[in-house]
């Protein structure tokens, strides 16, 4: 586990002085920064100092209707939300905090509307979900980080969260996979992403049954042994990981890919995601939670 060590030590590197974390080797305190460093340090156990502050940093940075921005400059910019309820879970510092979050979470939707006969893209543009920024469409990330706060916070059965789910399942291309959220456009299928088909899997895994996704996780199992860059074989390895599908040679292709910073410093989401994934009782949800749903379990 020594590169394990690497990565923490990565991450330290990038703390500031008054609390919060920066996402590359330079820059000033970002909310999602933060919020993965806080995230990956909890779940590796180590610096109990840096991301208590970075936790402090983050609820000094929410605002009061509950979103936690990137920067003070763009509020518009709220995707580090679900970040950070997953950052404070479990801390009662923090569960005020955390709770707004979810407050803003549930009242937040991307913009969504009826399909026309004539789009071109074949999604269902009707379903709720969740933006990157505001006053945009819905997307596949940001749904599924939001999806697993609302889940941290027993919002599972919510609405929202069926919607999640279902706009999940809509945007699963039909070979299996994700992208960023289309499936066709122009006619034309598009080609699945391991970092967002990670994602997609690790929110919706004891959710829905392994029949509805299993050409994903079949997609993921046949390429993540050639995966090297860090999103890609992070999100990969969670998300097969939280449907009890890690393949045993995940460490060697952590390490190597961690290596590969020594060329180009990678940011922050990259160093946290790797640092999840190198846990192997890792990921998003609480290890309880970590057991794959079964065919026939009930919904």
């Amino acid at each position: 586990m020594l590169m394990l060590g690497e990565a923490v030590r990565s991450i330290r590197e990038r703390a500031l002085p008054e609390g919060g974390f920066r996402s590359g080797v330079r820059g000033g305190c970002r909310g999602d920064a933060t919020a993965w460093a806080v995230l990956a340090l909890r779940q590796a156990g180590v610096e109990p100092e840096l991301w208590q502050a970075g936790a402090a940093r983050l609820a000094a940075a929410q605002l009061p209707d509950g979103r936690v921005p990137v920067t003070p400059q763009h509020p518009e910019a709220f995707f580090p939300t679900p970040v950070a309820v997953l950052a404070w879970q479990g801390l009662p510092d923090f569960e005020a905090a955390s709770r707004r979050a979810v407050g803003f979470l549930l009242a937040t939707t991307g913009k969504h509307f009826p399909k026309k006969s004539d789009d071109p893209a074949d999604h269902d543009t009707a379903i709720p979900g969740w933006p990157w920024i505001a006053d945009t469409h819905s997307w596949v990330e940001p749904t599924a980080l939001a999806l697993l706060a609302l889940r941290i916070h027993r919002h599972g059965d919510h609405f929202r969260s069926r919607e999640a789910q279902r706009l999940l399942l809509d945007r699963q291309l039909p070979g299996g996979g994700w992208n960023y959220g289309n499936t066709r456009v122009f006619g034309v299928t598009l080609q699945p992403l391991p970092d967002s088909t990670g994602v997609a899997l690790t929110a919706l895994a004891q959710l829905v049954p392994r029949a509805q996704v299993a050409a994903s996780l079949d997609y993921l199992q046949r390429h993540v042994s050639a995966l090297r860059t860090p999103k890609s074989l992070g999100w990969s390895l969670l998300g097969l990981t939280a449907w009890g599908e890690r393949p045993p040679e995940s460490l060697p292709w952590l390490a190597d890919c961690l290596r590969r910073q020594e060329v180009v410093p990678f940011d922050m989401e990259s160093l946290a995601v790797l640092t999840l994934a190198f846990c192997p009782e890792g990921g998003l949800l609480p290890p309880r939670a970590a057991a794959p749903r079964r065919e026939g379990d009930p919904s």
